[in-house]
């Protein structure tokens, strides 16, 4: 196998083998590793060709579904076994909340008891892969020094196998059979003879299902068949929630994964339709499960048997069938508000959550970034500007990165006596650090309207909740910084004010695109020159930093032409010119208006922009037909002819750009009648009201996917 240098010489590299060859080297080793410090599970992971992959080469203990996440790790995922390697160390994790503050995306799928040891299969020249093993929740929160010892000396001895098959050339061993078989008891065969053992079973008063890992399965009395409304015949071979329908639920299938990893006995109850209630309790060990079923035969035996807080029945319900939805849904969530938003719509109802307060953390200090279900803003107000120096458990969860969980006010005064009695009108919290890319980015308070114990599956949870709330909030902050940052640029290129031109009143506004943060190079202008004033109104092609820039350069170029007294036609010419001299490679559109509102009429010049309507004082409507050119940037020599236009008292023009008319699927001479029908119909209104009832009227008809620049002119009649 292909070794990871550290810098030395590692012995020739053989070609990678697909099939196994001589005694499973893998497989020995590792079943030889779990038994000497009692693992119930474990895997091997080799490095892949090129040596930026862990690829699991065997499993055993538990079935390959249950890893199927991380079949390919790379190397530089934030995962153990790819940590050992790239730190060349065993890698701990005590439990399930050490899991879930560290590896939260591990975590969210596997958020039951059990723990972890991650080594590297290393020589002092080259690594070779890693392991990893697994031990029951009940295991102590910390390794022992003697397995330590046996692990490291395990991996050892494999990675020196490993480096003497590369540098005598043997196939280095690829891919081998999981070891899920399980060993013959001890002792069985002799105590009971089958056919006893049959007909004790039968006799029992409950049903009885044997398991094997895969969850399929093997055994089954005419009791559990009943019980199940399935034939024995029926069961053998296939796992219960997939043959039985009403037990196709995720939850039932998560108490096995859960009793598996666990290695714990849990139960739930099901309802067999139409109205009866069944209990079910499994109990695992490491070649399967044994399964009971009886009836609830009455409310005090089916609360017994209702997955409870310490069963983590809600957190499973939550783990399974919501967090993966919850943590797809938080990638899309694109600014701070939204991640608020949605944790307040899908997450704290989900963990049954009141309320909550998101925190973050600028100049040493608290600072609230939102928050949902508090009656008194006044208590939330509290947190802000909180210096990170006092102690309070917002403070403390973001300085410490431990979250922190009081089931009661009495609980919260008695490691926080500074805070006032019944602080917040809530009975319960759960202070989640927000920890992403190794750094604090803040900090989710859930309240509780009532006292709520927090068991340690559900704190696991919680944790796992708030790191992927921590990798949303990142993103959100970034994409605002940047969102402030680009429209900050583009405001800053666009007229803060419209110059007072005499004879015309106007109007203007600009909405950006509804989706994404990209900013767009729409523009436009009034410019008062001498002996006439102009407008002009453009969009360059393109949604980003560099199409506002070029829109800024055009826009002071149409300025700088006009000032100097030069034609609509040679404006039109020059910014072309210009636009090409300076090598962007794209393009733009542009009107522009030569404006005489004494004597009342436009001179204008056109660029491959959609074309301007007019509303005479008596109410029609027209789209101007204009002769124009092409679009600036694409020929030097362009020539863009003028057309003259009236502009009576009481004319209105609509200047636009097409994010006003242009939509997918939509034809574009439907989308100019409908805005002509709305000019026609609207009266004479001040420009600003009409300007905002073009938008309304485009935004309601069509989605917007364009940026839309709006530029009203209306010629005043003499005093």
């Amino acid at each position: 196998m292909v070794g990871v240098s550290d810098g030395q010489t590692s012995g020739p590299t053989p070609a990678p083998a697909r099939q196994q060859a001589g005694p499973p080297v893998l497989s020995v080793a590792l079943a030889s590793m779990m038994d000497e410090v009692h693992a119930h599970s474990g895997a091997v992971y080799l490095l892949a060709p090129d040596r930026s992959v862990l690829q699991m080469a065997v499993m055993a203990g538990l079935p390959r579904a249950f890893a199927a996440p991380w079949e390919r790790v790379g190397l530089s995922a934030p995962i153990p076994v790819a940590q050992a390697v790239r730190e060349r160390r065993l890698v701990w994790v005590g439990g399930e909340e050490d899991m879930a503050r560290r590896y939260p995306r591990i975590a969210v799928v596997l958020p039951y008891p059990f723990a972890l040891a991650a080594l590297p299969v290393a020589t002092g020249n080259a690594a070779y892969g890693a392991v990893f093993v697994t031990w029951p929740g009940s295991h102590p929160p910390l390794l022992s020094d003697w397995e330590r010892e046996h692990l490291t000396a395990a991996c050892d001895r494999l990675a020196k196998r490993l480096e003497r098959a590369a540098q005598y050339n043997r196939p280095s061993p690829h891919h081998e059979p999981d070891l899920l078989a399980a060993p013959p008891l001890p002792g069985a065969a002799g105590t009971l003879g089958t056919v006893e053992a049959a007909r004790m079973v039968e006799r029992l008063p409950y049903g009885l299902l044997s398991l094997d890992l895969r969850g399929r399965i093997v055994f089954a009395n005419e009791a559990a068949g009943e019980l199940l409304g399935r034939a024995v015949g029926d069961l053998l071979g296939v796992q219960p929630w997939t043959s039985v329908p009403w037990l196709n639920d995720p939850v039932y299938e998560d108490r096995y994964r859960a009793a598996l990893i666990s290695q714990h006995t849990t139960s739930f109850v099901a309802l067999r339709p139409p109205g009866t209630w069944l209990s079910f309790r499994l109990y695992p060990s490491t070649s399967g499960l044994s399964v009971r079923i009886g009836r609830a035969r009455s409310v005090a035996e089916l609360a017994q048997d209702m997955p409870r807080p310490d069963d983590a029945g809600p957190s499973r319900l939550v783990t399974i069938s919501t967090v993966l939805s919850l943590a797809g849904a938080l990638t899309e969530a694109a600014g701070v508000q939204d991640v608020v938003q949605l944790v307040a719509d899908e997450i704290a109802p989900a963990v049954g959550s009141t309320a909550l307060v998101i925190l973050g953390s600028r100049g040493g200090r608290l600072h609230v970034l939102g928050h949902r279900g508090y009656p008194d803003p006044r208590v939330v107000g509290r947190f802000d500007g909180l210096p990170l120096s006092e102690r309070t458990p917002g403070t403390q969860a973001l300085s410490s990165g431990v979250p922190g969980f009081f089931d009661s006010p009495e609980q919260l005064l008695r490691v926080y006596p500074n805070l006032r009695q019944d602080p917040d009108g809530f009975a319960a919290w759960a202070y989640l650090p927000l920890i992403a890319s190794g750094r604090p980015v803040g900090t989710c308070v859930l309240a509780y309207a009532e006292p709520h114990v927090f068991p340690a599956e559900e704190r696991a949870v919680l944790t796992s909740l708030g790191g992927l709330i921590a990798q949303a909030l990142e993103r959100a902050q970034l994409y605002d910084t940047k969102h402030r940052l680009a429209h900050g640029l583009q405001e800053a290129l666009l007229p803060h004010s419209l110059a007072t031109l005499p004879g015309l009143e106007a109007a203007a506004c600009y909405v950006p695109a509804t989706h994404g943060m990209e900013i767009g190079g729409d523009f436009y202008d009034l410019v008062p020159a001498r002996p006439l004033p102009a407008a002009v109104i453009g969009d360059v092609q393109g949604h980003n930093v560099t199409a506002a820039g070029l829109m800024g350069q055009i826009r002071t170029g149409v300025r700088a032409y006009t000032t100097v007294g030069q034609p609509p036609q040679e404006v039109m010419r020059s910014t072309n010119r210009l636009l090409i001299d300076l090598g962007a490679d794209l393009f733009a559109s542009c009107l522009y208006l030569r404006l005489d509102p004494a004597h009342g009429r436009a001179v204008m010049s056109r660029a491959g922009h959609p074309p301007p309507l007019l509303r005479r004082p008596d109410g029609r409507v027209r789209v101007l037909d204009l002769a124009g050119g092409p679009l600036l940037g694409i020929d030097a020599s362009a020539t863009y002819p003028t057309t003259q236009v009236s502009l009576a008292p009481g004319s209105v023009l609509v200047l636009y750009t097409d994010g006003l008319v242009e939509s997918p699927g939509v034809d574009i001479e439907d989308s100019l009648a409908d805005l002509g029908e709305l000019l026609a119909g609207a009266g004479e209104p001040p420009l600003n009201r009409l300007a905002d009832q073009l938008l309304r009227h485009a935004a309601a008809a069509r989605e917007p996917v364009d940026d839309v620049a709006v530029l009203l002119l209306r010629a005043l009649p003499e005093d």
